[in-house]
């Protein structure tokens, strides 16, 4: 499989490969900034409710076990964040971060609140670890907790800097992960969005763009067809 939404880069991004699994809100920021810049990848599912994380094969490419990797040439690279900035490093097609200095600080900032503070506690590997020690049901509780910790904060940050977008009337790296864990929290979790007007203005504008659409975990290829 591979997307792409425009021909700047396509020829020279033939050789990426991106390991992800269709549910996965770290592949989905990584899909998305791949068809921002108009890159062509192959899509490799790593199945991880069947523990095709374990193998040794894909832990050679992240030790840690986790999708996404991408693979250029013969570089590997593991963790979203790590490879958002890898392209946007070397594929300045549609720059993902702006020149200004605070506007840049502000989209690491709701990058790293969703990154740190909201999905690594609604990880499958998490989940299964409360699941496993805790009540069953606790589950859905704990990732419910800590999603609406987030949303709130960050519908307040937003407040201050958001135009049509996150960050002001462009797309940019907070854009790339905001839309992932909206979608993850109103889907997945079943949270209230009308208690985040700024966040669910964004989706909206998201759910308008073909470069978010083409990310979206049901236009997977390993999505299973009864979702």
């Amino acid at each position: 499989m591979s997307s792409s939404l425009e021909s700047a880069g396509a020829d020279e991004s033939k050789k990426l490969t991106l390991y992800s699994y269709w549910r996965s809100s770290c592949s989905y920021r990584v899909r998305i900034a791949l068809n921002l810049k108009g890159l062509e990848y192959q899509h490799k599912t790593v199945n991880l409710v069947k523990g095709e994380q374990f193998t040794p094969e894909f832990e050679k490419l992240n030790p840690l076990r986790f999708v996404p990797v991408l693979v250029d040439g013969g570089s590997a690279i593991a963790d979203s964040f790590a490879i958002i900035l890898y392209l946007e490093e070397k594929y300045p097609q549609h720059p993902l971060l702006p020149q200004d200095l605070l506007k840049k600080a502000i989209n690491y900032q709701v990058a790293n609140v969703v990154s740190s503070s909201i999905q690594p506690l609604q990880n499958l590997s998490v989940l299964n670890y409360v699941g496993e020690h805790f009540e069953s049901e606790k589950k859905v509780e704990w990732a419910q907790h800590h999603i609406v910790n987030g949303f709130e904060a960050l519908e307040k940050l937003l407040k201050q800097h958001a135009g049509k977008y996150a960050t002001g009337d462009e797309i940019y790296l907070a854009d790339v992960f905001l839309a992932p864990q909206i979608y993850t929290g109103a889907i997945r979790f079943n949270i209230d969005m009308g208690r985040y007007p700024i966040l669910s203005r964004l989706m909206l504008a998201y759910d308008e763009i073909p470069a978010f659409q083409l990310a979206r975990p049901e236009a997977q290829p390993d999505c299973p067809p009864s979702v």
